[in-house]
Protein backbone atom coordinates (compact mmCIF):
# COMPACT_ATOMS: atom_id res chain seq x y z
CA UNK A 1 0.00 0.00 0.00
CA UNK A 2 2.95 2.66 0.94
CA UNK A 3 5.35 0.94 -1.70
CA UNK A 4 8.25 0.96 1.32
CA UNK A 5 6.84 -1.77 3.77
CA UNK A 6 8.45 -5.28 4.32
CA UNK A 7 7.52 -8.13 1.97
CA UNK A 8 6.92 -10.66 4.69
CA UNK A 9 4.11 -8.19 5.96
CA UNK A 10 0.86 -9.65 5.67
CA UNK A 11 -2.37 -7.43 4.94
CA UNK A 12 -4.50 -8.71 7.15
CA UNK A 13 -2.46 -8.02 9.96
CA UNK A 14 -3.30 -4.30 9.81
CA UNK A 15 -6.60 -4.35 9.16
CA UNK A 16 -7.65 -6.42 12.11
CA UNK A 17 -9.77 -5.09 15.10
CA UNK A 18 -7.38 -4.55 18.13
CA UNK A 19 -9.84 -6.56 20.13
CA UNK A 20 -10.34 -9.36 17.89
CA UNK A 21 -9.23 -12.33 20.19
CA UNK A 22 -6.76 -14.73 19.66
CA UNK A 23 -6.54 -17.79 17.12
CA UNK A 24 -7.20 -20.85 19.21
CA UNK A 25 -9.97 -19.27 21.68
CA UNK A 26 -7.14 -17.78 23.94
CA UNK A 27 -7.89 -14.89 25.90
CA UNK A 28 -7.60 -12.70 29.66
CA UNK A 29 -10.63 -12.79 31.81
CA UNK A 30 -11.32 -9.69 31.09
CA UNK A 31 -11.29 -9.77 27.78
CA UNK A 32 -8.35 -7.59 26.69
CA UNK A 33 -6.44 -9.16 23.92
CA UNK A 34 -2.96 -7.79 24.37
CA UNK A 35 -1.73 -8.70 20.92
CA UNK A 36 -3.62 -6.94 18.94
CA UNK A 37 -1.41 -4.13 21.21
CA UNK A 38 1.77 -5.65 20.26
CA UNK A 39 0.59 -5.42 17.11
CA UNK A 40 -0.12 -2.14 16.47
CA UNK A 41 3.78 -1.12 18.83
CA UNK A 42 5.38 -3.35 15.69
CA UNK A 43 3.54 -1.60 13.16
CA UNK A 44 4.42 1.56 14.45
CA UNK A 45 8.10 0.78 14.53
CA UNK A 46 7.77 -1.22 11.24
CA UNK A 47 6.39 2.65 9.96
CA UNK A 48 8.85 4.31 11.64
CA UNK A 49 11.22 2.56 9.99
CA UNK A 50 9.69 2.62 6.58
CA UNK A 51 10.85 5.44 3.80
CA UNK A 52 7.34 6.74 3.52
CA UNK A 53 6.74 7.06 7.17
CA UNK A 54 5.98 10.69 6.54
CA UNK A 55 3.92 10.18 3.47
CA UNK A 56 1.98 7.83 5.02
CA UNK A 57 1.41 10.17 8.31
CA UNK A 58 0.30 12.75 6.18
CA UNK A 59 -1.67 10.58 4.32
CA UNK A 60 -3.13 9.57 7.71
CA UNK A 61 -3.85 13.43 8.59
CA UNK A 62 -5.03 14.14 5.30
CA UNK A 63 -7.76 11.04 5.57
CA UNK A 64 -8.25 12.07 9.23
CA UNK A 65 -9.16 15.44 8.19
CA UNK A 66 -11.32 14.32 5.48
CA UNK A 67 -13.09 12.73 8.04
CA UNK A 68 -13.21 15.62 10.03
CA UNK A 69 -14.95 17.65 6.94
CA UNK A 70 -17.22 14.64 6.57
CA UNK A 71 -18.03 14.65 10.21
CA UNK A 72 -18.57 18.35 10.02
CA UNK A 73 -20.72 18.23 6.55
CA UNK A 74 -22.75 15.41 8.53
CA UNK A 75 -22.72 17.75 12.00
CA UNK A 76 -23.92 20.54 9.84
CA UNK A 77 -26.51 18.45 8.01
CA UNK A 78 -27.95 16.99 11.11
CA UNK A 79 -28.01 20.79 12.81
CA UNK A 80 -30.02 21.58 9.49
CA UNK A 81 -32.02 18.53 9.67
CA UNK A 82 -33.05 19.17 13.61
CA UNK A 83 -33.77 23.06 12.33
CA UNK A 84 -36.14 22.02 9.96
CA UNK A 85 -37.27 19.50 12.32
CA UNK A 86 -37.68 22.21 14.61
CA UNK A 87 -39.38 24.57 11.95
CA UNK A 88 -41.87 22.06 10.93
CA UNK A 89 -42.65 21.57 14.46
CA UNK A 90 -43.42 24.74 15.16
CA UNK A 91 -45.16 24.92 12.27
CA UNK A 92 -47.04 21.91 13.10
CA UNK A 93 -47.32 23.31 16.66
CA UNK A 94 -49.00 26.67 14.94
CA UNK A 95 -51.48 24.94 12.61
CA UNK A 96 -52.54 22.90 15.78
CA UNK A 97 -52.87 26.03 17.38
CA UNK A 98 -54.94 27.81 14.65
CA UNK A 99 -57.58 24.77 14.27
CA UNK A 100 -57.56 24.46 18.33
CA UNK A 101 -58.47 28.44 17.40
CA UNK A 102 -60.83 27.61 15.17
CA UNK A 103 -62.64 24.91 16.86
CA UNK A 104 -63.24 26.91 19.54
CA UNK A 105 -64.44 30.05 17.55
CA UNK A 106 -66.78 27.56 15.61
CA UNK A 107 -67.83 26.14 19.21
CA UNK A 108 -68.21 29.96 20.19
CA UNK A 109 -70.24 30.57 17.38
CA UNK A 110 -72.47 27.46 17.97
CA UNK A 111 -73.16 28.32 21.27
CA UNK A 112 -74.01 31.71 20.71
CA UNK A 113 -76.07 30.86 18.04
CA UNK A 114 -77.46 28.15 20.34
CA UNK A 115 -77.80 31.31 22.99
CA UNK A 116 -79.47 32.95 20.61
CA UNK A 117 -81.92 30.39 19.46
CA UNK A 118 -83.06 29.53 23.07
CA UNK A 119 -83.72 33.21 23.64
CA UNK A 120 -85.91 33.84 20.42
CA UNK A 121 -87.71 30.93 20.87
CA UNK A 122 -87.68 32.59 25.18
CA UNK A 123 -89.36 35.72 23.10
CA UNK A 124 -91.44 33.96 21.31
CA UNK A 125 -92.86 32.01 24.22
CA UNK A 126 -93.43 35.02 26.09
CA UNK A 127 -94.77 37.09 22.92
CA UNK A 128 -97.48 33.47 22.75
CA UNK A 129 -97.92 33.52 26.73
CA UNK A 130 -98.73 37.57 26.03
CA UNK A 131 -100.74 37.08 22.96
CA UNK A 132 -102.67 33.80 24.57
CA UNK A 133 -103.69 36.17 28.31
CA UNK A 134 -104.13 39.11 25.50
CA UNK A 135 -107.11 36.97 23.75
CA UNK A 136 -108.29 35.45 27.11
CA UNK A 137 -108.88 38.82 28.64
CA UNK A 138 -110.40 40.10 25.48
CA UNK A 139 -112.48 36.54 25.07
CA UNK A 140 -113.56 37.55 29.01
CA UNK A 141 -114.27 41.14 28.24
CA UNK A 142 -116.77 39.84 25.08
CA UNK A 143 -118.13 37.81 27.29
CA UNK A 144 -118.81 40.29 29.75
CA UNK A 145 -120.11 42.76 27.56
CA UNK A 146 -122.09 40.08 25.84
CA UNK A 147 -123.34 38.88 29.04
CA UNK A 148 -124.30 43.09 29.58
CA UNK A 149 -125.89 43.38 26.44
CA UNK A 150 -128.14 40.37 27.12
CA UNK A 151 -128.87 41.24 30.72
CA UNK A 152 -129.53 45.07 29.07
CA UNK A 153 -131.87 43.55 26.03
CA UNK A 154 -133.77 41.59 28.61
CA UNK A 155 -134.62 44.75 30.72
CA UNK A 156 -135.56 46.51 27.38
CA UNK A 157 -137.68 43.73 26.67
CA UNK A 158 -139.02 43.34 30.23
CA UNK A 159 -139.63 47.33 30.19
CA UNK A 160 -141.49 47.40 26.81
CA UNK A 161 -143.54 44.34 27.91
CA UNK A 162 -144.62 46.42 31.60
CA UNK A 163 -145.07 49.56 28.95
CA UNK A 164 -146.89 47.35 26.26
CA UNK A 165 -149.07 46.13 29.40
CA UNK A 166 -149.68 49.37 31.02
CA UNK A 167 -151.14 51.14 27.22
CA UNK A 168 -153.05 48.33 26.52
CA UNK A 169 -154.88 48.57 30.09
CA UNK A 170 -155.10 52.36 29.47
CA UNK A 171 -156.94 52.55 26.21
CA UNK A 172 -158.77 49.37 27.86
CA UNK A 173 -159.84 51.60 30.39
CA UNK A 174 -160.24 54.62 27.71
CA UNK A 175 -162.59 52.68 25.15
CA UNK A 176 -164.70 51.45 28.47
CA UNK A 177 -164.83 54.70 29.49
CA UNK A 178 -166.05 55.56 25.85
CA UNK A 179 -168.65 53.23 25.84
CA UNK A 180 -170.01 53.76 28.65
CA UNK A 181 -169.68 57.38 28.16
CA UNK A 182 -171.62 57.03 24.74
CA UNK A 183 -174.11 54.36 25.94
CA UNK A 184 -175.32 56.69 29.19
CA UNK A 185 -175.37 59.94 26.44
CA UNK A 186 -177.06 57.76 22.93
CA UNK A 187 -180.27 59.64 23.20
CA UNK A 188 -178.79 63.12 23.97
CA UNK A 189 -176.25 62.54 20.84
CA UNK A 190 -178.96 61.07 18.45
CA UNK A 191 -181.21 63.98 18.80
CA UNK A 192 -178.17 66.43 18.22
CA UNK A 193 -177.28 64.98 14.83
CA UNK A 194 -180.64 65.06 13.77
CA UNK A 195 -180.96 68.58 14.78
CA UNK A 196 -177.49 69.31 13.01
CA UNK A 197 -179.05 67.79 9.73
CA UNK A 198 -182.16 69.22 9.51
CA UNK A 199 -180.56 72.88 9.90
CA UNK A 200 -178.26 71.99 7.47
CA UNK A 201 -180.29 70.83 4.66
CA UNK A 202 -182.67 73.92 5.36
CA UNK A 203 -179.21 76.36 4.28
CA UNK A 204 -178.57 73.99 1.61
CA UNK A 205 -181.72 74.35 0.32
CA UNK A 206 -182.01 77.87 0.77
CA UNK A 207 -178.58 78.50 -1.22
CA UNK A 208 -179.75 76.52 -4.06
CA UNK A 209 -182.49 78.61 -4.12
CA UNK A 210 -181.10 81.60 -4.31
CA UNK A 211 -178.41 81.04 -6.46
CA UNK A 212 -180.66 79.98 -8.79
CA UNK A 213 -182.94 82.73 -8.69
CA UNK A 214 -179.82 85.19 -9.10
CA UNK A 215 -178.53 83.22 -12.05
CA UNK A 216 -181.50 83.09 -13.89
CA UNK A 217 -182.10 87.11 -13.57
CA UNK A 218 -179.06 87.58 -15.01
CA UNK A 219 -179.22 84.90 -17.69
CA UNK A 220 -181.99 86.83 -18.53
CA UNK A 221 -180.97 90.16 -18.25
CA UNK A 222 -177.94 89.34 -20.72
CA UNK A 223 -180.51 87.55 -23.31
CA UNK A 224 -182.33 90.13 -23.17
CA UNK A 225 -179.25 92.88 -24.28
CA UNK A 226 -178.36 91.81 -27.97
CA UNK A 227 -175.23 94.35 -27.88
CA UNK A 228 -173.31 92.10 -25.08
CA UNK A 229 -173.71 89.54 -27.14
CA UNK A 230 -172.31 90.51 -29.91
CA UNK A 231 -169.17 91.83 -27.88
CA UNK A 232 -169.14 88.71 -26.25
CA UNK A 233 -168.86 86.60 -29.63
CA UNK A 234 -166.48 89.27 -31.01
CA UNK A 235 -164.20 88.93 -27.65
CA UNK A 236 -163.94 85.07 -27.71
CA UNK A 237 -163.38 85.09 -31.36
CA UNK A 238 -160.33 87.05 -30.96
CA UNK A 239 -158.86 85.25 -27.59
CA UNK A 240 -159.01 82.03 -29.55
CA UNK A 241 -157.62 83.58 -32.86
CA UNK A 242 -154.85 85.49 -30.64
CA UNK A 243 -153.72 81.99 -28.77
CA UNK A 244 -153.72 80.21 -32.17
CA UNK A 245 -151.43 83.14 -33.94
CA UNK A 246 -149.14 83.08 -30.88
CA UNK A 247 -148.72 79.39 -30.40
CA UNK A 248 -147.97 79.15 -34.58
CA UNK A 249 -145.95 82.31 -34.60
CA UNK A 250 -143.81 80.79 -31.23
CA UNK A 251 -143.19 77.76 -33.20
CA UNK A 252 -141.99 79.51 -36.41
CA UNK A 253 -139.68 81.40 -34.86
CA UNK A 254 -138.33 78.67 -32.57
CA UNK A 255 -137.71 77.06 -35.86
CA UNK A 256 -135.87 80.11 -37.08
CA UNK A 257 -133.85 80.51 -34.31
CA UNK A 258 -133.07 77.11 -34.05
CA UNK A 259 -132.37 76.78 -37.64
CA UNK A 260 -130.13 80.21 -37.70
CA UNK A 261 -128.45 79.95 -34.21
CA UNK A 262 -128.97 76.41 -33.03
CA UNK A 263 -126.88 73.55 -33.76
CA UNK A 264 -128.23 69.88 -34.76
CA UNK A 265 -127.22 66.83 -32.45
CA UNK A 266 -125.36 65.29 -35.28
CA UNK A 267 -123.03 68.04 -35.22
CA UNK A 268 -119.85 67.45 -32.64
CA UNK A 269 -117.89 70.75 -33.87
CA UNK A 270 -118.44 73.73 -35.62
CA UNK A 271 -117.10 77.36 -36.21
CA UNK A 272 -120.91 78.75 -36.29
CA UNK A 273 -121.73 80.68 -33.10
CA UNK A 274 -125.42 78.79 -31.57
CA UNK A 275 -127.87 81.18 -29.31
CA UNK A 276 -125.99 80.48 -25.98
CA UNK A 277 -122.86 81.67 -27.69
CA UNK A 278 -124.62 84.84 -28.80
CA UNK A 279 -125.83 85.35 -25.24
CA UNK A 280 -122.37 85.35 -23.66
CA UNK A 281 -120.24 87.23 -26.88
CA UNK A 282 -122.30 89.51 -28.92
CA UNK A 283 -119.49 91.51 -30.32
CA UNK A 284 -117.95 88.98 -31.21
CA UNK A 285 -120.76 86.55 -32.75
CA UNK A 286 -121.31 89.80 -34.72
CA UNK A 287 -118.03 89.95 -35.67
CA UNK A 288 -118.04 86.15 -37.04
CA UNK A 289 -121.00 86.58 -38.59
CA UNK A 290 -120.00 89.57 -40.95
CA UNK A 291 -116.32 88.59 -41.30
CA UNK A 292 -115.20 91.87 -39.63
CA UNK A 293 -111.57 91.37 -38.46
CA UNK A 294 -111.31 87.88 -40.33
CA UNK A 295 -107.82 87.57 -41.72
CA UNK A 296 -107.02 84.82 -44.45
CA UNK A 297 -105.24 82.01 -42.68
CA UNK A 298 -103.27 79.28 -44.80
CA UNK A 299 -104.86 75.90 -45.12
CA UNK A 300 -101.63 73.91 -44.43
CA UNK A 301 -100.72 75.96 -41.01
CA UNK A 302 -99.31 73.60 -38.37
CA UNK A 303 -99.85 70.43 -40.87
CA UNK A 304 -96.15 68.73 -41.91
CA UNK A 305 -96.79 66.94 -45.29
CA UNK A 306 -94.60 65.56 -48.08
CA UNK A 307 -93.87 68.11 -50.48
CA UNK A 308 -96.56 66.54 -53.39
CA UNK A 309 -99.18 66.14 -51.04
CA UNK A 310 -98.59 69.80 -49.87
CA UNK A 311 -99.10 71.08 -53.04
CA UNK A 312 -101.87 69.22 -54.30
CA UNK A 313 -103.99 70.68 -50.81
CA UNK A 314 -102.77 73.86 -51.65
CA UNK A 315 -104.72 73.67 -55.52
CA UNK A 316 -107.32 72.65 -53.32
CA UNK A 317 -107.33 75.30 -51.29
CA UNK A 318 -106.96 78.11 -53.67
CA UNK A 319 -109.93 76.55 -55.42
CA UNK A 320 -112.04 75.84 -53.41
CA UNK A 321 -111.50 80.02 -52.13
CA UNK A 322 -112.01 81.01 -55.74
CA UNK A 323 -115.31 78.92 -55.83
CA UNK A 324 -116.93 80.50 -52.90
CA UNK A 325 -115.93 83.47 -54.45
CA UNK A 326 -117.32 83.53 -56.91
CA UNK A 327 -120.42 81.55 -55.68
CA UNK A 328 -119.68 78.04 -58.10
CA UNK A 329 -120.67 74.98 -57.09
CA UNK A 330 -118.60 73.13 -54.17
CA UNK A 331 -116.57 70.04 -55.04
CA UNK A 332 -116.38 66.87 -52.92
CA UNK A 333 -113.58 65.41 -51.35
CA UNK A 334 -112.62 61.98 -49.78
CA UNK A 335 -109.57 62.15 -47.45
CA UNK A 336 -108.20 58.80 -46.64
CA UNK A 337 -105.08 57.28 -45.27
CA UNK A 338 -104.02 55.93 -41.64
CA UNK A 339 -105.63 58.05 -38.59
CA UNK A 340 -103.59 60.92 -37.61
CA UNK A 341 -102.09 61.91 -40.83
CA UNK A 342 -103.74 65.24 -41.00
CA UNK A 343 -106.93 65.29 -42.60
CA UNK A 344 -109.81 66.63 -39.94
CA UNK A 345 -106.35 69.51 -39.40
CA UNK A 346 -106.70 70.17 -43.13
CA UNK A 347 -110.65 69.87 -43.49
CA UNK A 348 -110.59 72.90 -40.90
CA UNK A 349 -107.63 74.59 -42.41
CA UNK A 350 -109.95 74.32 -45.61
CA UNK A 351 -112.85 75.89 -44.35
CA UNK A 352 -110.49 78.69 -42.68
CA UNK A 353 -108.56 79.57 -45.79
CA UNK A 354 -111.51 79.93 -47.55
CA UNK A 355 -114.15 81.64 -45.46
CA UNK A 356 -116.56 78.68 -45.27
CA UNK A 357 -118.00 78.01 -41.88
CA UNK A 358 -117.16 74.04 -40.71
CA UNK A 359 -119.00 71.67 -39.20
CA UNK A 360 -117.17 68.00 -37.99
CA UNK A 361 -119.47 64.65 -37.23
CA UNK A 362 -118.74 61.03 -37.46
CA UNK A 363 -120.23 58.27 -39.24
CA UNK A 364 -120.41 56.02 -35.28
CA UNK A 365 -123.30 58.40 -34.21
CA UNK A 366 -125.49 58.13 -36.53
CA UNK A 367 -126.63 54.26 -35.93
CA UNK A 368 -127.50 54.91 -32.57
CA UNK A 369 -130.56 57.27 -33.63
CA UNK A 370 -132.42 53.92 -35.51
CA UNK A 371 -135.61 55.86 -37.34
CA UNK A 372 -134.49 59.46 -35.88
CA UNK A 373 -131.26 59.62 -37.87
CA UNK A 374 -133.86 60.52 -41.58
CA UNK A 375 -134.81 63.38 -39.49
CA UNK A 376 -131.52 64.29 -37.74
CA UNK A 377 -129.94 64.26 -41.06
CA UNK A 378 -132.85 66.86 -42.94
CA UNK A 379 -132.54 69.05 -40.34
CA UNK A 380 -128.63 68.83 -40.65
CA UNK A 381 -128.78 69.92 -44.44
CA UNK A 382 -131.20 72.00 -43.72
CA UNK A 383 -128.99 73.91 -40.88
CA UNK A 384 -126.31 73.70 -43.95
CA UNK A 385 -128.01 75.85 -46.10
CA UNK A 386 -128.87 78.77 -43.77
CA UNK A 387 -124.56 79.75 -43.54
CA UNK A 388 -124.29 83.14 -45.14
CA UNK A 389 -120.69 81.93 -45.57
CA UNK A 390 -121.17 78.58 -46.89
CA UNK A 391 -120.35 74.75 -44.84
CA UNK A 392 -117.51 72.78 -45.35
CA UNK A 393 -119.41 69.31 -43.79
CA UNK A 394 -116.88 67.22 -42.54
CA UNK A 395 -117.83 63.60 -42.12
CA UNK A 396 -115.19 61.75 -39.96
CA UNK A 397 -114.78 57.93 -39.88
CA UNK A 398 -117.67 58.17 -42.97
CA UNK A 399 -116.87 54.34 -43.55
CA UNK A 400 -119.00 53.78 -40.50
CA UNK A 401 -121.88 55.38 -41.71
CA UNK A 402 -121.73 55.36 -46.05
CA UNK A 403 -120.79 51.33 -45.73
CA UNK A 404 -122.50 49.47 -49.09
CA UNK A 405 -125.75 48.60 -49.19
CA UNK A 406 -124.84 45.36 -51.23
CA UNK A 407 -121.94 43.44 -49.54
CA UNK A 408 -122.72 44.83 -45.98
CA UNK A 409 -125.62 43.60 -44.07
CA UNK A 410 -127.15 46.79 -42.06
CA UNK A 411 -130.69 47.47 -40.33
CA UNK A 412 -133.90 49.26 -42.49
CA UNK A 413 -133.06 52.56 -40.46
CA UNK A 414 -129.28 52.43 -41.63
CA UNK A 415 -130.72 51.81 -45.37
CA UNK A 416 -133.17 54.78 -44.93
CA UNK A 417 -130.82 57.30 -43.85
CA UNK A 418 -127.82 56.34 -46.19
CA UNK A 419 -130.90 56.87 -48.70
CA UNK A 420 -131.71 60.30 -47.28
CA UNK A 421 -128.24 61.49 -47.39
CA UNK A 422 -127.27 60.44 -51.02
CA UNK A 423 -130.54 62.31 -51.39
CA UNK A 424 -129.59 64.92 -49.89
CA UNK A 425 -125.93 65.11 -51.69
CA UNK A 426 -127.31 64.07 -55.18
CA UNK A 427 -126.84 67.32 -56.75
CA UNK A 428 -124.45 70.17 -56.75
CA UNK A 429 -124.63 72.80 -54.34
CA UNK A 430 -123.12 76.55 -53.35
CA UNK A 431 -124.31 76.45 -49.76
CA UNK A 432 -121.97 73.55 -48.86
CA UNK A 433 -119.35 71.65 -49.14
CA UNK A 434 -118.80 67.77 -48.07
CA UNK A 435 -115.46 66.45 -47.31
CA UNK A 436 -114.96 62.74 -46.12
CA UNK A 437 -112.63 61.06 -44.22
CA UNK A 438 -111.90 57.00 -44.26
CA UNK A 439 -109.08 54.60 -43.00
CA UNK A 440 -111.04 52.30 -45.72
CA UNK A 441 -113.04 54.06 -48.26
CA UNK A 442 -113.25 50.55 -50.17
CA UNK A 443 -116.44 49.80 -47.98
CA UNK A 444 -117.91 52.90 -49.30
CA UNK A 445 -121.23 52.65 -51.03
CA UNK A 446 -120.72 53.44 -54.69
CA UNK A 447 -123.15 55.99 -55.04
CA UNK A 448 -121.02 57.25 -52.08
CA UNK A 449 -118.36 56.83 -54.84
CA UNK A 450 -119.96 58.87 -57.52
CA UNK A 451 -120.49 62.17 -55.33
CA UNK A 452 -116.29 62.62 -54.60
CA UNK A 453 -114.79 64.64 -56.98
CA UNK A 454 -111.34 64.41 -56.00
CA UNK A 455 -109.61 61.77 -53.92
CA UNK A 456 -106.14 62.70 -51.61
CA UNK A 457 -104.13 59.74 -49.96
CA UNK A 458 -102.63 60.85 -46.52
CA UNK A 459 -99.81 58.48 -45.94
CA UNK A 460 -97.69 57.84 -42.49
CA UNK A 461 -94.94 60.53 -42.79
CA UNK A 462 -91.14 60.26 -43.72
CA UNK A 463 -87.91 60.65 -42.46
CA UNK A 464 -87.81 64.25 -43.44
CA UNK A 465 -91.58 65.13 -42.27
CA UNK A 466 -91.06 63.01 -39.14
CA UNK A 467 -87.89 65.57 -38.50
CA UNK A 468 -89.70 68.75 -39.48
CA UNK A 469 -92.68 67.31 -36.95
CA UNK A 470 -90.51 66.23 -34.06
CA UNK A 471 -88.63 69.96 -34.61
CA UNK A 472 -92.05 72.13 -34.67
CA UNK A 473 -93.73 70.30 -31.47
CA UNK A 474 -90.71 70.06 -29.27
CA UNK A 475 -90.50 74.11 -29.90
CA UNK A 476 -94.13 74.25 -29.29
CA UNK A 477 -94.82 71.95 -26.50
CA UNK A 478 -91.13 72.36 -24.82
CA UNK A 479 -89.72 75.57 -25.39
CA UNK A 480 -92.09 77.67 -26.57
CA UNK A 481 -95.02 77.03 -24.91
CA UNK A 482 -98.23 79.01 -24.44
CA UNK A 483 -97.85 81.91 -21.79
CA UNK A 484 -99.54 80.56 -19.06
CA UNK A 485 -97.79 76.93 -18.98
CA UNK A 486 -93.89 76.40 -17.94
CA UNK A 487 -91.03 76.37 -20.58
CA UNK A 488 -89.19 72.83 -19.93
CA UNK A 489 -85.44 72.97 -19.63
CA UNK A 490 -83.29 70.15 -21.93
CA UNK A 491 -79.88 68.54 -21.00
CA UNK A 492 -77.70 67.04 -23.28
CA UNK A 493 -80.13 66.78 -25.83
CA UNK A 494 -78.95 68.33 -29.40
CA UNK A 495 -79.19 67.18 -32.57
CA UNK A 496 -77.45 64.14 -32.64
CA UNK A 497 -80.27 62.91 -30.20
CA UNK A 498 -82.90 64.79 -32.17
CA UNK A 499 -81.90 62.63 -35.03
CA UNK A 500 -81.77 59.36 -33.56
CA UNK A 501 -85.52 59.57 -32.58
CA UNK A 502 -86.62 60.70 -36.20
CA UNK A 503 -84.76 56.92 -37.10
CA UNK A 504 -86.46 55.44 -34.29
CA UNK A 505 -90.14 56.91 -34.45
CA UNK A 506 -90.53 55.38 -38.14
CA UNK A 507 -94.34 54.59 -38.59
CA UNK A 508 -95.61 57.31 -36.65
CA UNK A 509 -98.56 59.33 -37.65
CA UNK A 510 -98.50 63.06 -36.92
CA UNK A 511 -101.04 62.66 -34.12
CA UNK A 512 -98.33 60.01 -32.35
CA UNK A 513 -95.31 62.50 -32.91
CA UNK A 514 -97.50 64.94 -30.94
CA UNK A 515 -98.48 62.80 -28.66
CA UNK A 516 -94.76 61.96 -27.86
CA UNK A 517 -93.99 65.74 -27.55
CA UNK A 518 -96.79 66.13 -24.84
CA UNK A 519 -95.62 63.01 -22.96
CA UNK A 520 -91.61 64.73 -23.08
CA UNK A 521 -93.73 67.46 -21.52
CA UNK A 522 -95.44 65.85 -18.78
CA UNK A 523 -92.02 64.15 -18.19
CA UNK A 524 -90.20 67.56 -17.58
CA UNK A 525 -93.39 68.79 -15.03
CA UNK A 526 -92.83 65.56 -13.06
CA UNK A 527 -89.34 66.83 -11.76
CA UNK A 528 -88.26 69.97 -9.71
CA UNK A 529 -87.77 72.66 -12.76
CA UNK A 530 -89.14 71.58 -15.54
CA UNK A 531 -85.95 69.42 -16.42
CA UNK A 532 -85.92 66.70 -19.19
CA UNK A 533 -82.51 64.95 -19.57
CA UNK A 534 -81.49 62.78 -22.08
CA UNK A 535 -82.51 59.16 -20.38
CA UNK A 536 -85.93 60.42 -19.66
CA UNK A 537 -85.88 61.70 -23.45
CA UNK A 538 -85.22 58.21 -24.81
CA UNK A 539 -87.20 56.13 -22.52
CA UNK A 540 -90.32 58.45 -23.38
CA UNK A 541 -89.98 57.33 -26.79
CA UNK A 542 -89.36 53.33 -25.89
CA UNK A 543 -92.64 53.14 -24.30
CA UNK A 544 -94.59 55.21 -26.76
CA UNK A 545 -92.70 52.30 -29.39
CA UNK A 546 -94.40 49.70 -26.99
CA UNK A 547 -97.34 51.09 -26.66
CA UNK A 548 -98.12 51.35 -30.40
CA UNK A 549 -97.30 47.68 -30.62
CA UNK A 550 -99.40 46.37 -28.28
CA UNK A 551 -101.83 48.67 -30.21
CA UNK A 552 -101.34 46.57 -33.62
CA UNK A 553 -101.72 43.51 -32.00
CA UNK A 554 -104.74 44.46 -30.27
CA UNK A 555 -106.02 45.39 -34.00
CA UNK A 556 -105.08 43.15 -35.65
CA UNK A 557 -106.78 40.53 -32.90
CA UNK A 558 -110.13 42.91 -33.85
CA UNK A 559 -109.80 42.42 -37.67
CA UNK A 560 -109.42 38.80 -37.36
CA UNK A 561 -112.83 38.36 -35.00
CA UNK A 562 -114.64 40.55 -37.11
CA UNK A 563 -113.46 38.52 -40.01
CA UNK A 564 -114.46 35.15 -38.62
CA UNK A 565 -117.80 36.76 -37.27
CA UNK A 566 -118.39 37.92 -41.29
CA UNK A 567 -117.15 34.09 -41.82
CA UNK A 568 -119.67 32.42 -39.70
CA UNK A 569 -122.44 34.60 -40.58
Amino acid sequence: MFGGGRKNEKPSDAIKPENAPKKGGGGSVTGFDPEGLERAAKAARELDGSRNASAAIELIKSQEATKQHEHAAKRAEMDAYAQQTRAQNIEREAEEARKTLDAQTQHERHRAEYMDELERKRQVDMLNAQKYMQEEQLKKQEEMVARQEEMRRKTADHEAALRTKTELAKAKAEADGRIRQERENHDLIVAKLKAEAIEKRDTVLKGIADAGKMVGEGLQTYLDDTTKLRNTAFTVTGIAVGVYTARTSIGIAGRFVESRLGKPSLVRETSRFTASQLVREPVKTFKHTFGIGRSETDALNGIVLENSLESQLRKIAVSTANTKKNRAPFRHLLLHGPPGTGKTMFARGLAQHSGLDYAVLTGGDIAPLGRDAVTELHKLFDWAKTSRKGLLLFVDEADAFLQSRETTKISEDQRNALNAFLFRTGTESDQFMMVYASNQPSQFDPAIMDRIDEMVEFGLPSTEERRKMIAMYIDKYLLKPPTWAKAVQTEDIGEVEIEKVVQETEGFSGRAISKLAIAWQAAAYGTEGAVLDKATFFQTVEQHKRSMSTKEVWLKDAEFRAEQLTIDA
